[in-house]
């Protein structure tokens, strides 16, 4: 195939619509988030085949959903990721920063 210049792609190779962040490093500040924090989910999020007992495909939040950070951890040396439990479904869910919006701003300390 041939090298479309500049692009890093080649002429007639499908590439999948995929975004990514990859220039992010949110291990470099403190967690958007801290433990007991409401927090709502801003997209629908749906199986990977990582959640248990689930298919894939599977929706596992809706957006709007609400729960509260109940872990703190990272992914790929780069990336917070978040325990939630949802409240509706009971689903304790892994999320990035960028899937979950804080419910009460107050309880942040001010921070947003």
């Amino acid at each position: 195939m041939k090298r479309i210049e500049g692009s890093g792609k080649e002429e007639g190779a499908e590439m999948p619509d995929i975004v990514r962040d990859g220039w992010v490093v949110e291990l470099e500040g403190p967690p958007q988030f801290e433990y007991g924090q409401k927090v709502r989910s801003r997209f629908m999020v749906r199986n990977d085949g990582t959640f248990p007992g689930k298919d894939i495909g599977d929706v596992l939040v809706k957006k709007g959903d609400e729960g509260y950070v109940i872990s703190i951890g990272t992914y790929l040396q780069q990336y917070y990721i978040y325990g939630v439990e949802f409240l509706g479904s009971g689903f304790r869910v892994g999320m990035k920063r960028k899937e979950l919006e804080l419910v009460d701003v107050f309880a942040a300390g001010g921070r947003e």
